[in-house]
């Protein structure tokens, strides 16, 4: 499966919740505070990207990467273990 990066800046309703319970259900980690890691089916960025937009007022940002090579560095989770 496709490994992404999704990350977010919620505006003016900081509503986590929401976008954090469909993170979770997709199976995403946490890797910094507004950082996920996903393996996840959708086989390109902007169809996951529309997907996560339905959790986000219409002001909010998103952004998800497709992940090649990678590193971290005090991560919240090792991405190499999943």
């Amino acid at each position: 499966m496709p490994k992404y990066i999704a990350s977010y800046d919620l505006i003016k309703n900081k509503d986590y919740k929401k976008l954090w319970e469909e993170l979770e259900r997709l199976g995403g980690k946490r890797v910094l505070e507004s950082l996920w890691y996903l393996d996840v089916t959708y086989t390109k960025t902007s169809l996951l990207r529309d997907h996560l937009k339905e959790y986000v007022d219409s002001d909010d940002r998103i952004f998800v990467c497709a992940l090649g090579d990678y590193a971290t560095r005090n991560a919240l989770i090792k991405i190499s273990e999943q």
